[in-house]
């Protein structure tokens, strides 16, 4: 049997290695005319990490991947914590795997290498798809260029704007969530005595956030900023924001993210979709996942990690099942209502570290501090639901 895959990023990559190891012939179709170094820091948090060990990758990240050492959270003007609590350690400890940063490039090169010695022909670049057609027993991709590739099934993990999707559902335009997002890379010795701390920090302020982390074995802090705006930039890894306006944004904030925007040799700026929860996934033999599927907001880090699952849970099915079609309804079934759950939590995450009034900050961040030095195993008990799922335990 053999699996045509849109798109060669996580999700993508992810579910050719899932296929693979299950017997399948894999081809994975991205449109760039290479796998390069797009993007920046990805959280990813235990729920995707044991993905990533059923896949076998974990040994290809391990030279660069960063095992922060607590969550935290910080009020963005001043500073101040709002709490800190454990990660490095009690993330295994309490669901079965770490919590770890890592740099998107690193780990889709990890992906890739783990696909390719599975099977050496399995990607192939500079295919821009145009449309999908099938009958009872096939199904075949049309590209760009006029030329085709035939399978068994096809796989859409072509992202927010994904064409596979456009067809099976037809065309439609995703929500602006009223957010733009900042991006910069720096490294750490660049920072002097205003670096941010170690950790997986989010800073909270008046309808907006940054979040920093670490990658590259810990050489490289990544920041990315969230902020409430009418005004609707490209929506883009790759576009570009001016230093002032990031500067402007993240006015008087913590010299630690001032000083990171001061530095960046490059800041991208980009809008932030998302959609509704899609009535459905597949198309006969033909099926989403990831952000073709379902597209959130980065306020849960998880973006990425649903992809990982998604891809798990669909080969799983399809192993389990005679028919593709059987096997995608029944993977739509399993994983629709976490993700929509993951979409709204994200959504609502994004809110709550936007509160614009001092009254606001004060009446949730407050007892937000006190709780989690109060019980903190309490609320780490709050992310059970999601770090705690293990979907290769059932395979």
């Amino acid at each position: 049997m053999k699996a045509l895959v849109v798109g060669g990023g996580i999700g993508g990559l992810a579910c050719g290695i899932a296929l693979a190891l299950r017997g399948w012939r894999v081809s994975v179709l991205e449109q760039a005319p290479a796998l390069t170094e797009i993007g920046a820091g990805l959280q990813i948090s235990p729920n995707g990490f044991k993905v990533l060990q059923a896949l076998g990758v974990t040994k290809g990240m391990q030279a660069t991947l960063f095992e922060p050492e607590a969550m935290e959270m910080r009020m963005g003007r001043s500073g101040r914590s709002v709490f800190r609590l454990p990660l490095k350690g009690y993330a295994k400890k309490r669901w079965d795997a770490p919590f770890i940063h890592i740099h998107r490039a690193d780990l889709v090169a990890a992906l890739q290498t783990r696909l390719l010695e599975l099977q050496a022909d399995a990607i192939e670049t500079g295919c821009h798809v145009k449309s999908y057609t099938q009958t009872a027993d096939s199904a075949t991709l049309t590209l760009a260029d006029g030329s085709t590739r035939a399978g068994d099934i096809v796989i859409g993990a072509d992202g927010l704007h994904s064409v596979i999707r456009a067809q099976m559902l037809g065309p439609d335009q995703p929500r602006y969530t009223g957010n733009i997002a900042w991006r910069a890379v720096v490294p750490v010795t660049a920072l002097g005595d205003h670096v941010p701390p170690p950790s997986a920090c989010v800073w909270v302020g008046d309808k907006k956030h940054a979040v920093t982390t670490r990658l590259r074995a810990g050489t490289l802090v990544n920041f990315v900023g969230m902020v409430e705006t009418e005004e609707r930039a490209r929506e883009s890894w790759d576009a570009t924001g001016k230093k002032t306006q990031a500067q402007a944004d993240f006015a008087e904030w913590a010299p630690e993210i001032c000083t990171v925007i001061a530095k960046a040799q490059t800041l991208h700026r980009w809008a932030l979709f998302d959609r509704a929860p899609l009535p459905r996934w597949h198309d006969g033999r033909v099926a989403l996942l990831g952000d073709a599927a379902h597209p959130m907001l980065p306020s849960m880090a998880q973006g990425a990690v649903q992809a990982l699952e998604d891809a798990w849970v669909l080969a799983a099915k399809l192993a389990q099942e005679n028919m593709p079609d059987a096997a995608f309804s029944t993977y739509f079934d399993e994983r629709i209502a976490r993700t929509a759950r993951v979409q709204k939590g994200s959504a609502t995450n994004a809110a709550l570290f936007h509160k614009a009034t001092t009254l606001g900050a004060f009446t949730f961040y407050g007892p937000v501090g006190i709780a989690a030095r109060l019980r903190p195993d309490a609320f780490h008990a709050r992310q059970d639901w999601v770090y705690h799922c293990d979907v290769t335990a059932s395979d």
